[in-house]
Protein backbone atom coordinates (compact mmCIF):
# COMPACT_ATOMS: atom_id res chain seq x y z
CA UNK A 1 0.00 0.00 0.00
CA UNK A 2 1.13 3.54 -0.54
CA UNK A 3 0.82 5.89 2.27
CA UNK A 4 1.66 10.17 1.49
CA UNK A 5 1.60 12.20 4.92
CA UNK A 6 1.16 15.68 3.87
CA UNK A 7 1.23 19.27 5.42
CA UNK A 8 0.56 22.46 5.17
CA UNK A 9 4.60 23.26 4.78
CA UNK A 10 6.07 19.25 3.57
CA UNK A 11 5.39 16.15 2.68
CA UNK A 12 6.44 14.48 5.76
CA UNK A 13 6.46 11.05 4.42
CA UNK A 14 5.77 9.00 0.80
CA UNK A 15 6.33 5.51 0.11
CA UNK A 16 4.90 1.83 0.40
CA UNK A 17 4.21 0.75 3.53
CA UNK A 18 2.93 -2.26 5.03
CA UNK A 19 0.10 0.02 7.28
CA UNK A 20 -0.87 2.82 9.20
CA UNK A 21 -2.30 3.03 12.47
CA UNK A 22 -4.48 6.08 12.81
CA UNK A 23 -6.03 8.37 15.72
CA UNK A 24 -9.99 8.65 14.87
CA UNK A 25 -11.84 10.87 16.95
CA UNK A 26 -13.34 8.23 18.31
CA UNK A 27 -10.67 6.07 18.75
CA UNK A 28 -7.46 4.47 16.95
CA UNK A 29 -8.04 2.15 13.68
CA UNK A 30 -5.21 0.51 11.56
CA UNK A 31 -5.51 1.04 7.39
CA UNK A 32 -3.58 -1.95 6.22
CA UNK A 33 -3.16 -3.43 2.10
CA UNK A 34 -6.58 -3.57 -0.13
CA UNK A 35 -8.48 -1.37 2.71
CA UNK A 36 -11.91 -0.44 1.65
CA UNK A 37 -12.30 3.20 0.43
CA UNK A 38 -12.04 5.33 3.38
CA UNK A 39 -12.86 8.99 4.52
CA UNK A 40 -12.32 9.41 8.06
CA UNK A 41 -11.64 12.80 10.46
CA UNK A 42 -8.23 12.44 12.19
CA UNK A 43 -8.14 13.66 16.29
CA UNK A 44 -4.81 14.35 18.34
CA UNK A 45 -3.24 11.54 18.99
CA UNK A 46 -0.10 9.13 17.84
CA UNK A 47 0.47 8.07 14.15
CA UNK A 48 2.60 4.39 13.46
CA UNK A 49 3.54 3.69 9.81
CA UNK A 50 4.25 0.31 9.58
CA UNK A 51 6.95 0.22 6.99
CA UNK A 52 7.19 -3.61 7.83
CA UNK A 53 5.96 -6.25 10.34
CA UNK A 54 8.85 -5.05 12.46
CA UNK A 55 9.66 -1.77 11.20
CA UNK A 56 7.71 1.67 12.19
CA UNK A 57 7.83 5.27 12.72
CA UNK A 58 5.93 6.80 15.51
CA UNK A 59 4.74 10.76 15.17
CA UNK A 60 2.74 12.86 17.37
CA UNK A 61 -0.38 14.51 14.87
CA UNK A 62 -2.59 17.31 15.70
CA UNK A 63 -5.56 16.79 13.63
CA UNK A 64 -6.65 15.87 10.02
CA UNK A 65 -8.35 13.90 7.53
CA UNK A 66 -7.66 10.35 6.18
CA UNK A 67 -8.75 9.25 2.38
CA UNK A 68 -8.25 5.56 1.46
CA UNK A 69 -9.17 4.80 -2.15
CA UNK A 70 -7.42 2.12 -4.74
CA UNK A 71 -4.45 1.11 -2.34
CA UNK A 72 -3.32 4.43 -1.08
CA UNK A 73 -3.59 6.32 1.72
CA UNK A 74 -3.09 10.17 2.00
CA UNK A 75 -3.29 11.60 5.33
CA UNK A 76 -3.45 15.54 5.40
CA UNK A 77 -2.51 16.81 9.20
CA UNK A 78 -2.17 20.25 10.61
CA UNK A 79 1.23 19.47 12.29
CA UNK A 80 3.91 16.58 13.61
CA UNK A 81 6.13 15.88 15.63
CA UNK A 82 7.90 12.81 15.22
CA UNK A 83 7.90 10.54 18.75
Amino acid sequence: MTLEILTPEKKLFSGDVYGVQLPGITGLFEVLDNHAPLVSALGKGNLKILKSKNEFANYIIQSGFVEVLNNKATVLIEGAVEA
